[in-house]
C-alpha cells in the first residue's frame, strides 16, 4: 500500500470516529502489507480527566490489540512511567527516536528495550507528537492549566535483520502525522465524554454529546432520588483550614460516590457538603430499583463509619452523614440560563427528598425513607421500620417516615 493510499485511509478512518483500536489494527496491518514487518506497537494519550492521567494500548501482528493499561495521575511518578523512553523524550523535546537492539552492550537502561530484545526484536522506533502549539512537560506544574497539553506517543518494533529498512521508515514518518490527526478526531470524543462524565454524570455526559443542549429540554422519569448532607459541617468549615476542609470534603464524598455508582445510580450533584443521585426506574423496576438504592445507603453509610473512626484515630475532625431516599417523578435534563447550563433533576420529589433529609438530626436517624419509597420497595420492606407520620416543610400534609431496623441514630 502506497503512502497516499494509507493516508486516505486514515482520513476516513478519522472521519467515521472508527475505534481507537481498530484504527490502530488497522494501521499496524497496512504497514506490514507495505512490507515494513512490524511485530509491536503501542499507542498512548494522556488525557484531560481528573482521575486518570493516561490511557495506552499495545497491538501485535499476531494478536492484534492485546493489552490496554490506565495510568492515574499518582502513578505519573512510578517507575514504569519513568523508565519508559517516551518520558525522557518528553521531558527533552525529542519528537523521533530510533533504538537498535541487535547490541546488548549499546543498550540503555530501559526495561522495555531489554524487554524486546529478549523476544527477537532488532529495533525500535518511537515518536512523540503534540496536540497543540505547547511543548508538553511530564510533571510540570502547570501542565494541568493547559487544554493544550496532549500528546500521542507511538513505537513499533521490527525483528527484521538489521532493524526498519530506510524506505519503511520514510513511509513511516510520512504517515505518522496523518495517523496522529486519525487518532486526535477519534480519541478526543472519547477524552471530552470522560472529562463531562467526571463533572456531570456519565447518562448526562452521553446525553449533552448526543445532542441534548437546548435549554428546557427536559423529559419526565420516575426515579429514586438519593439525597445526602454531612451533619455538622458548618460548625467544621468555621474551624478548620480551607485544604483540610476539602481534604475532609473529597474524604467523604468518596465514601458516598462509589457505592451510588457500583449499584447504578447516577450521581448528579454536589451541593456544597450534600450530594444529590437519582436510580432511574426502567420498564417498571421499581421494587429491584429501590432494593439497589437501599443497599447503597447502607454501603455509604458503612463506609464513613469505617472512614470516621480512620480519621480519629489520626486525631481528624471526623462528622456523620444523613440520607434521604424517595421515590417519584422528576424533570430530568437541561435547566438554566441561555449561557449556564444544569444537568440536574428537577420537581417536588426532589424538594421533598431534601426536606426528608432535614429531619434525620431531628430523629436520630443517619437515613430516613419516605412512605412512597417504602410502597415501591416491596423486595426490602420487612427490613423497614415506621418512625410515624411527620410533616415535612412546605408539604400540606403529613408523611408517613420509615427507618432500617436496628439502624443506628
Amino acid at each position: 500500500m502506497t503512502a497516499i493510499a494509507m493516508a486516505g485511509w486514515l482520513a476516513q478512518a478519522g472521519l467515521r470516529n472508527m475505534s481507537l483500536e481498530d484504527l490502530v489494527d488497522g494501521f499496524g496491518r497496512r504497514l506490514n502489507e507495505a512490507g515494513l514487518r512490524i511485530e509491536r506497537m503501542f499507542v498512548g494519550m494522556n488525557t484531560l480527566h481528573p482521575m486518570v492521567r493516561a490511557r495506552s494500548l499495545i497491538w501485535t501482528s499476531s494478536e492484534g490489540v492485546a493489552r490496554h493499561f490506565e495510568f492515574a495521575h499518582a502513578d505519573i511518578d512510578s517507575a514504569q512511567i519513568q523508565q519508559s523512553p517516551f518520558a525522557a523524550m518528553l521531558r527533552d523535546g525529542i519528537a523521533e527516536l530510533r533504538q537498535p537492539l541487535d547490541r546488548a552492550d549499546e543498550l540503555p537502561d530501559t526495561p522495555v528495550f531489554d524487554e524486546l530484545r529478549g523476544v527477537g526484536m532488532s529495533e525500535w522506533m518511537g515518536w512523540v507528537q503534540p496536540f497543540g502549539e505547547l511543548t508538553p512537560q511530564v510533571g510540570s506544574p502547570t501542565e494541568a492549566d493547559h487544554a493544550e497539553r496532549l500528546w500521542l506517543a507511538v513505537s513499533a518494533a521490527t525483528d527484521r535483520p538489521g532493524g526498519f529498512s530506510e524506505e519503511g521508515v520514510a513511509l513511516l514518518r510520512e504517515v505518522l502525522p496523518v495517523f496522529g490527526v486519525a487518532a486526535k478526531a477519534t480519541s478526543l470524543r472519547g477524552i471530552g465524554h470522560g472529562l463531562l462524565a467526571a463533572y456531570l454524570g456519565n447518562d448526562p455526559a452521553s446525553r449533552v454529546l448526543s445532542g441534548t443542549v437546548l435549554r428546557g429540554e427536559v423529559q419526565s422519569v420516575e426515579a429514586v432520588v438519593f439525597f445526602t448532607d454531612l451533619r455538622g459541617f458548618t460548625a467544621l468549615a468555621d474551624t478548620m483550614p480551607g485544604r483540610e476542609l476539602i481534604v475532609l470534603l473529597d474524604d467523604y464524598f468518596n465514601c458516598m460516590v462509589q457505592p451510588v455508582m457500583a449499584h447504578g445510580g447516577e450521581v448528579l450533584k454536589f451541593m456544597g457538603d450534600g450530594m444529590l443521585a437519582a436510580f432511574a426506574v426502567v420498564a417498571g423496576n421499581r421494587a429491584e430499583v429501590c432494593a439497589s438504592a437501599l443497599a447503597a445507603a447502607q454501603e455509604v453509610l458503612g463506609r464513613v463509619d469505617a472512614l470516621n473512626v480512620e480519621r480519629r484515630k489520626a486525631g481528624q475532625p471526623a462528622t456523620s452523614l444523613d440520607i434521604s431516599l424517595h421515590i417519584g417523578r422528576v424533570l430530568y435534563g437541561n435547566v438554566g440560563s441561555d449561557t449556564r447550563l444544569d444537568f440536574t433533576v428537577i420537581g417536588p420529589a426532589v424538594n421533598e427528598a431534601s426536606r426528608i433529609e432535614a429531619l434525620c438530626q431531628p430523629l436520630g436517624q443517619a437515613l430516613l425513607i419516605s412512605q412512597a419509597f417504602a410502597e415501591a420497595a416491596t423486595e426490602s420492606r420487612d427490613r423497614l421500620v415506621s418512625l410515624g407520620r411527620h410533616r415535612l416543610r412546605g408539604v400540606r400534609e403529613d408523611t408517613e417516615l420509615f427507618g432500617l431496623a436496628n439502624q443506628r441514630p
